[in-house]
């Protein structure tokens, strides 16, 4: 009896440090995955800063106007549209799809940027 319960005294911590390996690992691969993330885009003197991001499926992308002067950002085509942003004004989307989403303010369409989403 008293061999039986030597022998469970290290077989059973043996067991449950395997388990933890074997769970340990599988949170490791799962980090290894870019996950959803927040996006900052800054709208200042007349420029989207920076004007070209790439971020993984599922990011938050949040405009903020820090200039003076109201601002829009308007996909290219159609995927998204702000509505004119005063001072400190955000506006925010997900991206749900991969690709590259070009984007300019409709009130200075020479301000120009772009998404692109892996």
């Amino acid at each position: 009896m008293k061999k039986n319960v030597r022998i469970a005294d290290v077989i059973i911590p043996v067991m449950i440090a395997m388990l933890l390996l074997v769970a340990g690992s599988s949170r490791v691969a799962a980090s290894d995955q870019p996950s959803a993330a927040n996006v900052a885009v800054k709208i200042d003197n007349f420029v989207f800063g920076p004007q070209a991001i790439t971020v993984p499926v599922g990011t938050t992308v949040t405009w903020t106007n820090s200039d003076d002067i109201p601002h829009t950002a308007v996909s290219t085509d159609g995927v998204f549209k702000s509505k004119v942003m005063d001072t400190d004004e955000k506006f925010s989307y997900t991206f749900t799809k991969p690709g590259t989403y070009s984007y300019y303010c409709s009130v200075h369409p020479k301000m120009t940027g772009q998404v692109v989403v892996k």
